[in-house]
């Protein structure tokens, strides 16, 4: 217990960072990396050392979060995704430019949810987690270079639907 203990020490506010990142509310972001570490105290027996402990708990941050936002029935709303946004939007303050980037805002909300699973996952990962491709393979099972690959043909998605 106490090697968990301090692995709740040392990762437990990036963990919180990440699931705030992914929600956008920080009393559900605290709730949600709470519930993180609870699975990953009940796994921990499980746990192979294949992966960094951070790369392990991000994947089991991402399904919890994931799995509150199904039983929730939230849906697109529920995730921010501004760092996204960000990438394809410069933010301006003129007000059609503000209805612009709403309008870009909802659209990329929809357009990744559309894109396959294991599309959205490298992304999420890359963008919210701030994992590197090494540790994003680890956590969704495949080679390094599947996940760049991944993480650059689902922005390249991205991008020819936001900008026919």
């Amino acid at each position: 217990m106490e090697v968990f203990e301090q692995i709740y020490l040392e990762y437990s506010a990036r963990v919180y960072h990440f699931l705030y990142k992914l929600s956008g509310d920080p009393a559900e972001a605290e709730e949600l990396t709470q519930e993180t570490f609870y699975r990953a105290l009940k796994g921990f027996d499980k746990f192979r050392g294949e992966c960094g402990v951070y790369t392990w708990l991000a994947a089991i941050a991402k399904r919890t979060y994931f799995a509150s936002v199904k039983n929730r029935k939230q849906g697109l709303e529920a995730i921010d995704l501004n760092a996204v946004i960000d990438s394809f939007c410069a933010s301006q303050a003129s007000a059609e430019e503000v209805v612009v980037r709403e309008s870009v805002r909802q659209h990329v909300r929809e357009l990744m949810y559309e894109l396959p699973k294991k599309y959205r996952d490298v992304v999420l990962l890359r963008v919210y987690a701030d994992l590197s491709f090494s540790q994003i393979a680890k956590a969704v099972g495949i080679t390094e270079n599947s996940a760049k690959v991944l993480y650059f043909r689902a922005k390249k998605m991205l991008r020819e639907r936001l900008i026919p």
